[in-house]
């Protein structure tokens, strides 16, 4: 179980790396591709600077891709301390939900149940991985 949730903790971080990929080609039946940044509705609705929104959300996307991949090592015991764990599923997943509201898409809300969940399990269920000492 260890071992997925720290697979799991690293996949969750590295999708995020898709807002700072180019969007694939669209297909004519397929979906909008939701990890763009210039659809944010603070440049839409709010009139921000598009270069400044994509800076910042640059920022939070590798905040959130440090601290969740730190997380799913501390998972493992590797790199980073075990005690860490709950500092950093906590950063990042708070991190991970502001990138996913700044450039909100309906398509991401299950991005939004995944960090509820991981605080959930580091906050109010004080879960913490079992590390098995070398």
């Amino acid at each position: 179980m260890t071992l997925l949730l720290g697979a799991f903790l690293i996949g969750h971080a590295l999708v995020h790396l898709t807002y700072l990929s180019p969007a694939p080609p669209r297909t004519a039946d397929g979906p909008e591709w939701p990890f763009e940044m210039a659809d944010s509705w603070l440049v839409t609705g709010a009139g921000l600077d598009p270069a400044l929104v994509r800076t910042i959300g640059t920022a939070m996307v590798l905040t959130t891709v440090v601290l969740l991949v730190a997380a799913g090592l501390a998972t493992f015991g590797w790199l980073v301390p075990a005690e860490w764990w709950s500092a950093l599923v906590v950063g990042g997943a708070v991190a991970s939900a502001m990138t996913l509201a700044m450039f909100f898409q309906p398509m991401i809300v299950v991005g939004l149940v995944i960090d509820a969940a991981l605080l959930w399990a580091a906050l109010l269920a004080g879960w913490t991985p079992t590390v098995a000492s070398p």
